[in-house]
């Protein structure tokens, strides 16, 4: 592979949001690039909060100010000011300082939803898990001026699209690995993909003809997400897409006017249906029955419709399957052709046997001893394209909601660390400011915040 090819497997996993849709190449499979533009106008012209895929404070923020505010928490201030680094995390950012935006106001910098919730809510729970004595994590500004040759046109990162990515650097890396430990593995997951050709055959054909009309999907579904983790990942980004995007609630209604999505309802449902979840936010496990949304979404929001949350579940599920975790160009019809080995399924799902290995590596007992190589040269690459295109605050971009990240490999970005306190009010203030450099060097993600911390020996934040 040429390092050309793996710039298109990078351009390729973020979200142009300023460019329009009509200006996409056609993708190989014709009848999923109809899907794509029919589902853009659906989400972004047909659902009550759809604008906000178009305009939301968050994009103001990246396209116009000179100087950007944001929010990163940490439960571990003492030891990042002893050490006067703070250092990235991987994730749905790969290799950035997770942080969510700040507005600034006459009397304070507001936080947007999703840092309030974070501080006030989520990362508390998180240090109560863990057994800390004082639960109150430290919230820090980060205020980055922007170069003027920053990157103004809206690339958000979809982590959804990394399977490819992650196939690739296997292939590099994969000598890491024993032969017997490379067999292992090779063998276990081209095993969960055979074991789930129903739903993925399903899903297909869903995705090209754009209904529903299967009572069985959630069944199907469930069975598959055992065998697939990553479908608990898609599964969870559709519903927080569905409830941000079709909620009417007075609170989402006067989020919108601000220009935000209300990322409290699927922070509350998930943390509802899985208490658990805080310090050990894995996805993987995400599947609430389908058929249970009538429960589920009337204590969360009384203005959304079960019923059609759920026939857009089975409809949008089904699309990103067939967009993310196929290799282009693949056709159902010839599926029952699979060669059920490696090299055969590779050529057919290629990017869901990425994001299969990329969680499966995870298990082997040897993987403290090499994971960073794996995390690590992700990162690398890309940091790499965001520097080539000189994007200093990458986004989340499977949607919008706000979290954003700062790349850490910038060399040409000015910034300044506060500790700050927060107000009754939604605001907050930086009260001291702090001599730390932001370093591009991974730090372990079970040292995270939001990922199962140990505080004592935690570098970093979210």
């Amino acid at each position: 592979m040429t390092a050309m090819d793996l710039h298109r497997m990078w351009a390729d996993a973020h979200q142009l949001y300023a460019v329009p849709r009509s200006a996409y190449a056609p993708e190989a499979d014709h009848a999923l690039s109809e899907q794509r533009a029919a589902w853009w106008s659906r989400l972004s012209e047909e659902a009550p909060n759809g604008h906000l895929l178009k305009s939301n404070v968050l994009f103001d923020m990246l396209r116009t100010a000179e100087k950007v505010h944001l929010l990163h928490v940490t439960h571990a201030f003492e030891h990042i000011t002893h050490d006067g680094v703070i250092r990235p995390s991987g994730g749905c950012l790969v290799g950035s300082i997770y942080c969510a935006p700040l507005i600034p106001e006459t009397g304070g910098l507001r936080m947007h939803n999703l840092a309030s919730y974070i501080l006030t809510k989520e990362a508390p729970a998180t240090l109560v898990r863990a057994g800390t004595a004082n639960p109150a994590p430290t919230p820090l500004v980060l205020e980055v001026t922007m170069p003027p040759h920053a990157y103004r046109e809206l690339a958000g990162l979809d982590y959804l699209r990394l399977g490819s990515i992650h196939l690739h650097n296997y292939h590099v890396l994969n000598s890491l690995l024993s032969r017997a430990e490379q067999h292992q593995l090779q063998e276990t997951v081209v095993g969960r993909i055979k074991n789930s050709a129903v739903f993925l055959a399903l899903a297909a054909s869903i995705a090209r003809r754009g209904h529903s009309g299967e009572s069985d999907f959630s069944r199907i579904l469930d069975a598959a997400i055992r065998n697939l983790p990553i479908l608990g990942y898609i599964y969870f980004e559709a519903l927080a897409e569905y409830l941000m995007l079709h909620s009417r609630s007075p609170q989402t209604c006067q989020l919108a006017e601000r220009g935000e999505l209300n990322n409290w309802l699927y922070k509350e449902l998930l943390f509802g249906t899985f208490p658990g979840t805080p310090g050990r936010f894995n996805l993987s496990r995400f599947r609430p029955c389908l058929d249970d949304l009538d429960g589920l979404l009337t204590s969360l929001d009384p203005t959304l419709d079960a019923r059609h949350a759920r026939t857009f579940l089975i409809e949008r599920i089904s699309y990103l399957t067939a967009a993310r975790l196929f290799s282009p160009g693949q056709a159902p019809d010839d599926w029952h052709r699979t060669h059920w080995d490696f090299k055969g399924v590779s050529q057919q799902f290629g990017p869901l046997l990425g994001h299969l290995i990329h969680r499966e590596i995870r298990t082997f007992r040897r993987y403290p001893d090499f994971y960073h190589y794996f995390d690590e040269s992700k990162a690398l690459q890309a940091w790499n394209y965001w520097n080539h295109m000189d994007i200093v605050i990458p986004f989340n971009g499977t949607i919008p909601k706000g979290e954003v990240g700062i790349n850490p490999a910038y060399t040409d970005v000015e910034y300044r660390v506060w500790r700050a306190e927060a107000d009754s009010h939604g605001r907050v203030h930086p009260v001291e400011e702090v001599g730390l450099k932001i370093a591009p060097r991974l730090i372990d993600t079970k040292h995270t915040l939001m990922r199962g911390a140990t505080p004592a020996r935690a570098g970093s934040g979210l």
